[in-house]
């Protein structure tokens, strides 16, 4: 039997996992990312702590079959970063350089890509060939199999579904510095934005207004509990949502679409919501897409890392 790490790298935490070759995960841990002067000491921490959960297990070398590690930021087919602003990260081969500091084998991948591999692998997306991963969190990220493979595009910036644009017309800039992105309505973030720009124009009745630091979970809460400016406004992110995701499956035509992030605690209620709307934007070849929750949680990063250095070294 082969063992192995999947890292799940972020922007305040690393979280190191060990798995055998079937995919079970044996145990898992994290550490502080450390982003001090340009997040030089990222991966000796990683290596460090990975060196010493193996002597301190008495693991051999010889078991260990490699290292996965999903980035925050576009990584290509050869291991090669492109940038992660979160980080402090120029332009550099992570696989290479993990590499060398650990001495086992490095395969990379950006973070949402690794966490859709995760879902697809042993989550969500289990038993499809065909698969869109979309979180929704601060931000909107995706990954997408085809035919059994997951998609990284020439510069490894594939399934950026978050910045697909939905409205043109929008007059206030996405953090990528476009206009209209899909980030900017379908994010928890987007929710509360989108809230607050109701809320000023409503004649709804609403308990939101009093809320100070509004969040989507309070938008959530009260539609759920019957606030029509809060039922309102989710009609608002469903439909974004539909014309996102409609435009997507319409492209790559999945078998299911998997979503997850901290917007998908809302539950079915979200998956219900989007539906008429999905269906309003689909290419109709492209509708009998069905709809899941991702199932791994937090853990779908490490499960898609690790399957990333399984499919390379195993």
């Amino acid at each position: 039997m082969k063992y192995g790490f999947g890292i799940d790298l972020g922007g305040t935490t690393v979280k190191i996992a060990y798995f055998d070759e079937t995919g079970t995960m044996l145990d898992k841990w994290e550490i502080p990312t450390n982003t001090a002067q340009g997040g030089q000491q990222i991966l000796p921490d990683i290596a460090a702590s990975i060196r010493q959960y193996i002597t301190s297990h008495g693991i051999a070398d010889s078991d260990i079959l490699g290292l996965g590690i999903g980035v925050p930021g576009p990584v290509n087919a050869k291991g090669m970063v492109n940038k992660c602003v979160n980080l402090g990260w120029g332009v550099f081969n992570i696989s290479e350089t993990l590499s060398g500091l650990t001495g086992f084998p490095v395969k990379a991948g950006n973070d949402a890509n690794v966490a859709a591999l995760g879902e697809f692998w042993k989550g969500g997306g289990q038993g499809c060939d065909n698969m869109v991963f979309v979180t929704l969190g601060t931000g909107v990220g995706g990954g997408i199999v085809v035919e059994g493979n997951l998609l990284h595009g020439a510069h490894g910036s594939g399934a950026e579904i978050g910045h697909l644009v939905l409205n043109p017309k929008e007059t206030v800039p996405c953090n990528c510095g476009k206009f209209g992105c899909a980030e900017q309505y379908c994010s928890a973030t987007g929710i509360v934005r989108l809230a607050r720009e109701f809320l000023k124009t409503t004649s709804l009745p609403s308990t939101l207004g009093q809320v100070e630091n509004l969040t989507c979970k309070d938008v959530f809460d009260a539609a759920k509990a019957g606030d029509p400016a809060a039922v309102a406004i989710l009609e608002q992110v469903y439909d974004y949502m539909g014309m996102l995701l409609g435009n997507v499956c319409s492209t790559v035509n999945p078998e299911v679409v998997v979503i997850g992030g901290g917007v998908s605690k809302a539950g079915e209620v979200l998956l219900e919501g989007i539906a008429p709307y999905f269906q309003k934007y689909v290419f109709h070849a492209a509708s009998g897409a069905r709809f899941a929750l991702a199932s791994l949680g937090n853990d779908a990063g490490a499960y898609g890392a690790f399957k990333l250095a399984l499919d390379a070294f195993g």
